[in-house]
């Protein structure tokens, strides 16, 4: 840490001490608040492919660099890649940075899109209600799209999609559902 006083612990949360001695027997140190280079708050746990964090130390599957701004059909190719291959939180984090770097009239497009594919996550991940709010809001984000289907994407099967991975999945408890398996097809 780098704000520790002479006496080795954080002035901030008095950590430092403990983190210290668990290092100078050999162990990984706990960490408080991981961080990136502009001091903003960072969890770098890795994590596995529906996003979920690991223990520290744990190989995981690479992270989505985040504020990647792609071309509309680069960011389709990139989150169906990643749908294909059963991480739905990675395709999830593609599609969030084409919706902050969309264009306000496509804006609410991006962020149905995003919100389907953590909706899949949480279907996957077992979490039926939340999975189900997810992909019904997502769903909804499109609908206003249906006759334009920008960049060839396939509102009508996407909707129907949705529709359909939510019926009879609303009451816990459920089982996961197959990421890989249950991905949609983005475009036609």
């Amino acid at each position: 840490m780098d704000d520790r006083p002479g006496d080795g612990g954080c002035r901030y949360c008095a950590a430092g001490k403990a983190e210290a001695a668990t290092e100078a027997a050999g162990g990984t140190p706990s960490r408080r608040r991981d961080r990136d280079a502009q001091g903003k708050a960072r969890n770098a746990r890795p994590r596995d492919g529906l996003g979920r964090p690991l223990p520290y130390g744990t190989p995981g599957v690479a992270r989505q660099p985040e504020g990647v701004v792609r071309p509309p059909h680069a960011s389709l190719a990139e989150a169906q890649r990643l749908l294909d291959e059963g991480m739905p939180f990675h395709a999830h984090e593609v599609l969030e940075d084409a919706w902050k770097a969309a264009p306000e009239p496509e804006r609410e497009l991006w962020r149905g899109l995003a919100q389907l594919a953590v909706g899949l996550t949480h279907a996957a991940r077992g979490n039926a209600t939340g999975g189900a709010a997810l992909l019904d809001r997502g769903a909804a984000a499109l609908a206003p799209y249906a006759n334009t289907a920008p960049y060839g994407i396939d509102i009508a099967g996407l909707t129907a999609w949705a529709r359909e991975l939510t019926r009879g999945r609303r009451q816990p408890p459920q089982a996961p559902v197959p990421a890989a398996a249950t991905a949609p097809r983005l475009r036609r």
